[in-house]
């Protein structure tokens, strides 16, 4: 039996406000092997009963069935489009399989709302909430209506009494002044008959609110501001469209305070009863301020919103030997805290949110440095109140209950981990628990930092898109979620935010550069960083691989070559350094008191020069551009001529005898010919010098097992992984980590913490190692020349005295899976291949004894098939 199990459109399910015509792909699965399929059919209609086509490919003779575009399909605005889609295959024909989307507004033009403030310049240092709100009526039968709604600050969009959508802090961070993201929704179920209240709640958020660690406000401007149009359609073929505009009414709303780092305060004696519902309510509303804003930047985001994902209920309330009342969720994350209390008027709830105990036990805020991470309540009335928080964020596993009435309870308490929405993708555990935990403390590290963008950590007053802690795990996070939407827009601020000479900023959105204050690190230089902004290459060309789309390197062409070209303009004779260097950050082998590797600047630059330099020199291979593509491969072939004839000595061996030096060479292939044995044992020699310990950075980190696993230390790699003394992934785990951590030893051995100045416990960067859990240890690996798992290479690697590995990924074809389990001198594996591919599987045996019709073939010491798609069971001696 042969089905269609979903159909993607732009890589998500039924997205709501897509504009230009959209990709399709659809997942097939069937119990028989080797299927491939032989022909589609798709449709577009109006309808769900599919009688009004706007578009239909009729029966098309293909084995495509990713990255499908209706060519000649006229998308018409603020349409909802069903979509269906059957397939034939060699193993028979599908039935339908449905799916839809809606379309967004068709470009500025269609714009006639116009942003409105409750705000006025007086309120320019002030974080409170504000409302605008307005009525109209409905006097027909409606048949479909859709809103289209963005902010300036974070806005929550109500109709008649209740919020609309599950989206949290819309519409998200990004280069505001050259890219404001709109949400739509269909409210068709929200409208009554008669009269209707329309409105939005708005608080400061990244727009206006005080951001980065060098506190700046009113970045991209001094008040609020809210953009919303209602398109009704009316069953009778008539339309009717409701837009913000000088009508509408503004209000004070009972959030007094609320920011991005501080959190928020909400007075319930300021509630205005009804505000969002028909009727006029009650108050001093006035009108409200218009906004000039630019049109021309908006663009429609069609799916990833924040959303509350995880529902984490308080484990235990507890007192700390200092007196103070804690509650414990378990998990380290980016959450907002649900309290409920009975309190009478004048009441308080107040909670500090915060990462870690000290080591007595007692509530440890130095590291949240400017942040306060605080949520308060005060009670109007004598009643039962559950209060959250809307427009703020914490990064926090307990809180400090400050004031509450009563004596707090586990059960009063429910926090719900927000992030980004991205379908989970891939799954991993093994026989060791303690790699488990660290898979899972690496996703969880994923969520709490993928809050719109991707960000450095989500507790202290930072949180910004650090360019190199997302270029360090961006393959790490697409075998963890579907985080093709998620980078794509954060790539459009990338390139937006671009400098003119190509250099790309170390955070995105940039909100530092130009504005170091008395940072001597900031006033040092702020773009231009080797590894930060090589993201403008590394992260298309990953999501290329990953989804096998070339529309991304299209898109970031540009961006790429701007950045190539820059390190092109700054280099002589091909090495290069530009202005502040972040290095191997935070490396263990770096001076006392220093942030900054030892591993020279000139040699990691190069290094990178080079690694950026052939990655685009396969993207431009990949997008048809070959004279393009022949001019970077001569300037590849120089630099990494260069770098081989200047890091390595007459003798053979690097000039700069540290880890990252050789991971870098050894992963980025910059050795010379016939000295890759000696390099490997150079690097085995440095590792073996620290007791098989890491002391690399951010920049040798991510490579260090794959350069080890790729060059016959196997061995080597799996006992650089389970060390589980200081410094080491597991270290984290057994002092009893939830998420991943800043620094090795954000705390010590002896209990103390690292400097308070820079100490996240949720860090993602060093999580990249999750790359070599799914690539080498399950051994689930992309072919670069049939991307987006097309053609699969399945090579696991056993080893690490692991009884079991199981992990899949779940990829635009289906799911592509492992399990492999020693038992005694024999390995069993079970592999599974979607329909519609196939791959090769690598086995390290010298003797296949079941091959469940597989062909192996002995190659270079290895066992090697081509398989086509469906599930093998196959055991090798080991």
């Amino acid at each position: 039996m042969l089905e269609i199990k979903e159909i993607k459109i732009n890589y998500e399910n039924n997205p709501m406000g897509l504009w230009g015509n959209p990709q399709f792909s659809w997942v097939m699965k069937s119990h028989e092997r080797n299927v491939k399929q032989t022909a589609y059919h798709l449709q577009i209609a109006t309808d769900d009963e599919f009688t009004t086509l706007a578009f239909d490919s009729g029966k098309v003779e293909d084995e495509q069935s990713a990255h499908i575009v209706a060519s000649g399909f006229q998308m018409k605005e603020a349409t909802k489009y069903f979509v269906r889609v059957k397939v034939s295959t060699t193993a028979g024909d599908s039935d339908w399989k449905e799916a839809f989307f809606v379309t967004a507004l068709a470009g500025p033009q269609s714009w006639l709302g116009k942003f409105v403030t409750a705000e006025t310049i007086a309120d320019k240092d002030n974080a409170k909430g504000t409302y605008v709100r307005s009525t109209f009526s409905v006097n027909k039968k409606v048949k479909e209506a859709y809103a289209f709604t963005t902010g300036l600050g974070i806005y929550e969009f109500y109709l008649n009494g209740e919020k609309v959508g599950e989206d949290l802090l819309t519409p998200g961070w990004t280069a505001y002044h050259k890219h404001l993201l709109y949400q739509t929704y269909d409210i068709t179920e929200f409208l009554v008959e008669g009269q209707n209240g329309v409105g939005a709640s708005l608080g400061a958020g990244w727009f206006k609110g005080t951001m980065g660690f060098i506190p700046r406000r009113n970045i991209y401007g001094d008040c609020t501001a809210f953009l919303g149009q209602l398109l009704i359609r009316y069953q009778d073929g008539t339309e009717e469209i409701i837009a913000t505009d000088e009508s509408w009414l503004g209000h004070d709303s009972p959030v007094e305070f609320a920011e991005i780092y501080d959190g928020e305060i909400y007075n319930a004696n300021k509630e205005v009863p009804d505000w969002s519902k028909g009727p006029m309510p009650a108050g001093d509303w006035k009108p409200v301020e218009v906004v000039s804003y630019d049109k021309e930047v908006l663009q429609p985001q069609s799916n990833c919103r924040v959303k509350a994902i995880d529902t984490m209920p308080a484990r235990k309330v507890f007192v700390t030997p200092e007196g103070d009342t804690v509650i414990d969720f378990g998990q380290n994350m980016s959450a907002l805290i649900e309290a409920t209390a009975t309190g009478k008027p004048g009441d308080v709830i107040e909670i500090w949110c915060f990462e870690e105990l000290d080591k007595d036990g007692n509530v440890y805020l130095d590291n949240l440095r400017g942040a306060k991470q605080a949520m308060k309540y005060t009670f109007a009335e004598a009643k039962t109140a559950t209060y959250m928080p809307k427009f703020t964020f914490m990064g926090f596993r307990y809180a400090k209950v400050v004031s509450w009435p009563g004596t707090p309870k586990a059960e009063d308490f429910i926090a719900y981990a927000i992030h980004s929405y991205m379908e989970p993708t891939g799954t991993f555990e093994c026989s060791n628990p303690d790699l488990n935990q660290l898979q899972s403390n690496i996703l969880w590290s994923m969520k709490g930092n993928f809050v719109d963008i991707p960000t450095d950590c989500p507790q202290r007053n930072e949180r910004l898109g650090w360019t190199g802690d997302a270029q360090i795990f961006i393959r790490t996070s697409a075998y963890l979620m579907n985080v093709y939407t998620f980078f794509d827009k954060w790539l459009t601020d990338v390139a937006k935010e671009q400098q003119p000479n190509g250099a790309v900023s170390q955070v995105v959105p940039d909100i530092i550069t130009g504005y170091a204050g008395d940072n001597w690190l900031m006033s040092q230089g702020t773009f231009g960083a080797t590894a930060w902004a090589d993201v403008a290459v590394i992260a298309p060309w990953t999501l290329y691989l990953t989804y096998g789309d070339k529309a991304i390197l299209a898109k970031q062409y540009e961006s790429m070559k701007g950045w190539i070209d820059f390190m092109v303009d700054y280099s002589e004779d091909y090495i290069w350094s530009f202005g502040l260097q972040c290095g191997d950050w935070v490396a263990l082998d770096a001076e006392e008191g220093s942030y900054f590797g030892a591993t020279p600047e000139d040699l990691l630059c190069t290094a990178y020069f080079a690694y950026s330099t052939g990655l685009f020199v396969k993207s431009l291979q990949a997008l048809g551009k070959e004279e393009e593509a022949k001019e970077y491969q001569e300037l590849y072939q120089n630099v990494v001529d260069k770098f081989k004839g200047t890091f390595f000595d007459e003798n053979g061996d690097m000039t700069a005898q540290t880890q990252t030096s050789y991971i870098v060479a050894l992963y980025f292939g910059l050795v010379p010919e016939g000295l890759e044995e000696q390099t490997i044992e150079g690097l085995k020699r440095l590792l073996a010098k620290e007791d098989g310990h890491l002391v690399t950075g951010f920049i040798g980190t991510p490579y260090f097992c794959h350069a080890l696993s790729q060059n016959g230390a196997l061995k080597e790699a799996y006992e650089l992984l389970l060390k589980d003394d200081f410094p080491s992934w597991l270290y984290q785990v057994k002092r009893g980590a939830t998420t991943i951590w800043e620094h090795w030893d954000g705390i010590k051995p002896d209990g103390s913490m690292w400097s308070a100045d820079m100490n996240s416990f949720n860090h993602y960067a060093y999580g990249a190692v999750g790359e070599w859990l799914y690539r080498a240890v399950a051994g689930l690996e992309i072919d670069e020349n049939k991307p987006g798992y097309l053609h699969s290479i399945i090579y696991p690697r056993i080893g690490g005295d692991l009884e079991y590995v199981e992990a899949a990924y779940q990829s635009i074809y289906g799911e592509v899976g492992i399990r492999w389990e020693v038992a005694e001198d024999t390995v069993k594996l079970r592999i599974t291949i979607p329909v519609n591919t196939t791959a090769t599987v690598k086995l390290d045996t010298e003797q296949i004894i079941e091959a469940d019709g597989l062909d192996f073939v002995e190659k270079n010491g290895q066992m090697v098939a081509e398989a086509g798609s469906g599930v093998y069971r196959v055991v090798m001696k080991r």
